[in-house]
């Protein structure tokens, strides 16, 4: 399984690793290239009030619409202004970046969530290539085979019971540690000070896949760690997807009399609101819309995590609803947790560097994998194959209590991540196809 594996799935495997590589090195990439729109020049005594941002953001991109707001969370950072507009794609908005002390703006970009043009190219481009959903099933079926191949490479590794155990965690580095057994060396090293990072990396991509990630999805839910949100919807408001319309009578005339416009505190207000609840770091706020309040949470990642958020009544400046991250279900802090360590946001420029170096460890191991490949391979008379299959009969050999709950076990993985069960079965055809052959080479050479 390791040798199919790493034969067939590693070029995904290395697509993965180096578009990793460019992502995880985008976060420092991106201070500096968007250093204008992220700073200030000069820090001030006093942050103006955000109504008085909003207005020169809104002033500036007139074409847009103001949803959120993302006051600077260090005292030289600007503040974003998300705005949703025409020509910007679904799942992005249009950020105006502004100076909090002097209301200037300092410029505007096209960004998904919190990343800039640059990571957010890189995280599509590492997620599908950049071709939509069809190209995220490369990204699902590396991340499906990486822990089988990091285990059983590893399981491999240390199934070779060397006599000494630096030859198990170092290179071999004698003289006479030359070709094919230089590059194990290497393979089997690297190899093994990567794979409990090669596992977590597989298990937190799974997490959000297309087809595994809507398993883990439902298993979440059904055992109670659901991501919990805060209410904010306004009381008597439209809820459960009732017409907008709702509870309101048509004129004599047939047509619908206008709404009264809510009153609404300001957004500087409902901030007040949410500092005075406790809600203060990197907050992101949301603003009032379709029976909604205003929707305050913290968004600082990194450890201690500061992820609380409040929903404020935009009449009277009431904190409606609170949600405290110590109160999530801990699947759902383990899943925040994961999502964030894959992303390298939990742990910063350390969890970043870590990300880069199992990134390159995968491109080596590839190439070296590759390698090993190409010193044995079976091609130097005739025609090309992948090498010798296994023996026959292997499966005859094990114990039945051993054999079912395996079968049963690979069953039951195969079904809960079906791209790593739909490429297993191909393998294995592959795999008798080949000891068919094997077995009629040897045949006729019998015969002859």
């Amino acid at each position: 399984m390791h040798f199919y594996a790493g034969l067939l799935i590693a070029p995904l495997l290395l697509l993965a690793a180096a578009t990793g590589f460019l992502y995880a090195l985008s976060f420092q990439a991106e201070k500096i290239v968007y250093a204008h729109e992220l700073t200030v020049d000069t820090v001030g005594e006093r942050a103006l009030p955000l109504s008085a941002q909003v207005a020169a953001a809104t002033k500036a991109a007139p074409q847009g619409k103001v949803v959120g707001v993302w006051p600077a969370p260090e005292a030289d950072a600007t503040t974003r202004v998300i705005m949703k507009a025409p020509g910007v794609e679904e799942g992005e908005n249009l950020t105006v970046f502004v100076d909090p002390y002097t209301a200037e703006v300092r410029g505007q970009l096209t960004t998904a969530g919190d990343a800039l043009p640059l990571r957010a190219w890189l995280s599509e481009f590492h997620s599908s290539l950049q071709l939509g959903e069809t190209g995220r099933i490369y990204s699902e079926l590396a991340a499906s085979w990486l822990w089988v191949v990091a285990l059983g490479g590893l399981a491999l590794w240390i199934g070779r019971r060397r006599k000494r155990r630096a030859q198990l965690v170092l290179p071999e580095r004698k003289a006479q540690a030359t070709g094919r057994r230089r590059t194990l060396s290497w393979h089997g090293s690297v190899g093994l000070w990567s794979a409990a990072g090669l596992v977590v990396l597989s298990a937190t991509g799974l997490t959000w896949s297309t087809y595994a990630g809507e398993n883990i999805g439902r298993l979440q839910d059904r055992l109670g760690g659901a991501t919990p949100a805060v209410s904010a919807t306004l009381p008597g408001a439209a809820t459960g997807g009732a017409d907008e319309h709702a509870g309101h009578h048509m004129a004599p005339d047939g047509t619908m009399p206008e709404m009264p416009a809510r009153a609404d505190v300001g957004l500087d207000r409902a901030v007040e609101a949410a500092r005075a609840a406790g809600v203060s770091h990197s907050l992101q706020v949301t603003l009032p819309t379709g029976g909604k309040g205003y929707v305050v949470k913290e968004r600082d990642r990194q450890v201690p995590v500061h992820l609380d958020a409040v929903a404020v009544d935009p009449a009277d400046g009431r904190v409606m609803d609170e949600l405290r991250f110590a109160d999530y279900p801990v699947l759902a802090k383990l899943t925040r947790f994961g999502i964030d360590v894959h992303m390298g946001l939990m742990f910063g420029l350390a969890n970043q560097i870590a990300l880069a170096l199992l990134a390159l460890a995968v491109v080596l191991l590839v190439v070296w994998g590759y390698r090993m490949w190409w010193l044995r391979r079976p091609t130097k008379d005739r025609a090309l194959s992948f090498g010798r299959a296994h023996p026959r009969g292997a499966w005859r050999k094990l114990p039945v209590t051993v054999l079912l709950p395996l079968a049963a076990g690979t069953a039951v993985v195969g079904w809960f991540v079906p791209l790593l069960g739909i490429s297993l079965l191909a393998f294995l055809v592959l795999d008798g196809v080949l000891g068919l052959l094997a077995g009629r080479r040897r045949t006729a050479a019998a015969q002859q």
